[in-house]
C-alpha cells in the first residue's frame, strides 16, 4: 500500500520547468443560460496541452505551452492563453487557430458549431518542432499531448520528440491515441498514460478482464514504455512498472464531467515528476487531479487544496493475482 501522507508536499518546494507539446490550443465559446435573465457567453482557451498546462501550474511546477496560434481565432487566443501559468512559445500560422462554440443551457455539453486548423506548413511545423525540443532540453519533463484534428502532423513527429527528449535526459510523458501512440513508443518514453478504450483500440482486442488489459499493458511496455498507466473513466488506475501491477481506485462522484480528466492527471503528474518525487506519488496526485476536476464545470481545474485532501484519502495497492 502506497499514499501520499508523507511525501505529498515535496512537489511544492521548488519550481520545475514542464515542457508541454499542445499544438492545438483552442479558441473556446460556451454559452451559459439561467433560470431568469440573459444568456451568459465565455471566451477560455482550451484543449488537451491548455488543460494539461493549467493543472501543471496549479499544482506548482513552470510549464511551457508549445504551439501553434493564427488569424482572428488566434489572435484573441493568444490574449487568453497569456493567463496560464508560465509561459507560451507560440509558433505563428498563417491558417487560423481553432476554435469551437458549446451550448450549456441545458445543463449538458451540446457542440453547437467548430472550425479546426488546417495542418501546419513544413516552416511553420520545423519552427514548432525546434522550440518544443529547446524547451524540453530546459526542463524536468515533457508531456505529448494529441493535435487537434488528430490527423494534423506528420506521425513521425511524436517519435522523434520523444527519442530527442529521453536522449537529453527528460523524461517524456505521452498521453496519445494511435496511430500517434505508435510512434511515440518508437522514442522510448518514460510513461504512457492512457484510457481503456484507447488501449483496446490499440491493441484491436478486448481490455475488460484483468489478464487482458495486464496482456494489453505489457504490449505497451513491449513496444517501449517504460511505465504504463491506464484509466477506466470514472473506474480503477491500473499502472504497470515492470512486472508489478498495482491499482488505484479513485473517489466515486455521481454527478460532474468527465471531460478533462485525464489532462488534469497527466498535468498533475508531470508536475510531481518533475520535482523529482516518486512516480507513485505522481499517480495519487493524478487521480486526485483528475477527480478534482471532475466536480467542476472548468476543463483542466482544481485547486491544490483539494487535491491534496482528495490524494490524502487515495491508495496505490498491489492489484490482485
Amino acid at each position: 500500500m502506497w499514499t501520499t501522507t508523507e511525501a505529498r508536499s515535496r512537489y511544492g518546494r521548488s519550481v520545475e520547468r514542464i515542457a508541454v507539446f499542445g499544438p492545438n490550443p483552442l479558441l473556446t465559446v460556451t454559452v451559459e443560460g439561467h433560470p431568469s435573465g440573459p444568456d451568459d457567453i465565455h471566451l477560455h482557451a482550451g484543449g488537451q496541452g491548455v488543460w494539461v498546462t493549467r493543472m501543471a501550474g496549479e499544482l506548482g511546477a513552470y510549464p511551457i505551452l508549445c504551439g501553434l496560434a493564427g488569424g482572428e481565432a488566434g489572435a484573441v487566443l493568444e490574449s487568453l492563453l497569456a493567463a496560464l501559468p508560465g509561459e507560451r512559445r507560440l509558433v505563428p500560422t498563417a491558417a487560423d487557430s481553432g476554435c469551437y462554440v458549446m451550448d450549456r443551457r441545458s445543463g449538458e455539453r451540446q457542440l453547437i458549431s467548430q472550425a479546426l486548423s488546417p495542418p501546419p506548413s513544413r516552416h511553420e511545423l520545423d519552427d514548432l518542432f525546434s522550440v518544443t525540443c529547446a524547451a524540453a532540453l530546459d526542463s524536468k519533463a515533457l508531456v505529448v499531448c494529441n493535435p487537434y484534428p488528430g490527423e494534423t502532423l506528420p506521425l513521425e513527429v511524436y517519435g522523434n520528440l520523444v527519442a530527442d527528449s529521453e536522449a537529453n535526459g527528460t523524461p517524456a510523458l505521452v498521453d496519445l491515441s494511435s496511430p500517434r501512440l505508435d510512434s511515440a513508443l518508437d522514442g522510448g518514453p518514460s510513461v504512457v498514460k492512457i484510457n481503456d478504450w484507447e488501449l483496446a483500440q490499440y491493441v484491436q482486442a478486448p481490455v475488460s478482464e484483468p489478464a487482458q488489459m495486464r496482456g494489453a499493458m505489457e504490449r505497451l511496455q513491449d513496444a517501449g514504455a517504460r511505465l504504463v498507466i491506464v484509466t477506466t473513466g470514472g473506474g480503477p488506475v491500473h499502472v504497470l512498472d515492470g512486472d508489478d501491477l498495482w491499482r488505484l481506485d479513485p473517489p466515486r462522484f455521481e454527478r460532474g464531467s468527465r471531460e478533462g480528466c485525464g489532462d488534469s492527471m497527466m498535468g498533475a503528474m508531470s508536475a510531481v515528476l518533475g520535482s523529482g518525487a516518486d512516480w507513485r506519488e505522481a499517480v495519487v496526485t493524478g487521480a486526485a487531479a483528475g477527480a478534482a476536476n471532475f466536480l467542476r464545470h472548468g476543463l483542466g481545474t482544481g485547486s491544490r487544496e483539494i487535491v491534496d485532501q482528495l490524494a490524502s484519502s487515495l491508495e496505490l495497492r498491489p492489484a490482485p493475482v
